[in-house]
């Protein structure tokens, strides 16, 4: 990698700005990109998949770890060739072009692997609910998001940013900030500052009847959250599905911890087929 011209002297080779429409945040900075790889890793030789590598600044870092085989799903068709450049030969580097939202990751890699991704503003939410709800399960994700996003990850019940996303991860997974980042750190400068979430799925999740079932909960006890539970909840059940669950009808969604959530799903009856 010492060998490569630098990331905005290669941007500059290709004539390439971010568009807007996809999203694009550059971030770099190799001294940022290595310190979230430390952040991710140590990977010991398993896979990394990294969605949305842009110029590749990450994607250097992650060539520079321990890391074994190493994907890059990039949907920006101007970045295939830039990104290119970045393989020895070795086979060790593998570029799909296409949109994360469609890939079957489980066809990109085999055995445990993480993702590490600076991921496109506007696909971040999906994506994550995506990976930890999906078929196919990495054994750890280091995502960095909006700040705002990244709080409603890891938020505790309370918390003004306690929500749907939060309930949902936290699930089926332990979920940390582990770095702040300015919005003068990327090109072009978004218009909010950036976190670092790291995710690691938990052994023991629930089944994906149930993910389901709590999808359906949370997005009615959220989509009214100033609400008392027996009225956001009334299409479900209401106070008869609360005190089944053993939750207080009166309550409201952003004081229900997790456990509390799942006993609401366990309650819920199953949708027909």
């Amino acid at each position: 990698m010492t060998d490569l011209p630098s990331l905005r002297e290669t941007l500059d080779a290709h004539g390439l700005l971010a568009k807007k429409s996809f999203g694009q945040h550059f971030l770099l900075d190799l001294n940022v990109t290595r310190k979230i790889v430390r952040y991710a890793g140590p990977f010991e030789g398993r896979s990394v998949i990294e969605v949305g590598p842009g110029p590749g600044g990450l994607t250097r870092a992650i060539l520079e770890s321990d890391a074994g085989k190493v994907v890059l799903v990039e949907k920006d068709p101007r970045f295939i060739p830039l990104l290119s450049e970045l393989d020895d030969g070795s086979g060790r580097l593998t570029i799909v072009e296409g949109d994360a939202l469609n890939v079957r990751e489980a066809q990109l890699v085999e055995g445990p692997a993480h993702l590490v991704s600076n991921l496109p503003y506007n696909v971040g939410t999906p994506l994550l609910i995506k990976w930890l709800t999906g078929p196919w399960t990495p054994c750890a994700l280091t995502l960095m998001f909006q700040k705002e996003v990244a709080e409603r990850v890891v938020a505790a019940p309370g918390d003004d940013a306690y929500g749907r996303l939060a309930v949902i991860t936290q699930a089926v997974a332990e979920a940390r900030i582990v770095m702040h980042l300015p919005a003068a750190a990327f090109t072009p400068p978004p218009k909010v500052a950036s976190a670092v979430v790291h995710v690691v799925p938990k052994a023991e999740r629930p089944s994906p009847e149930r993910l389901k079932k709590l999808e359906r909960v949370t997005a009615a006890a959220f989509g009214q959250r100033r609400k008392m539970l027996r009225s956001s909840l009334k299409q479900l059940g209401g106070a008869a599905l609360c005190e089944a669950a053993g939750i207080e009808p009166d309550a409201r969604a952003e004081v229900i911890d997790i456990a509390g959530f799942l006993r609401l799903a366990d309650a819920l009856a199953p949708t027909k087929p």
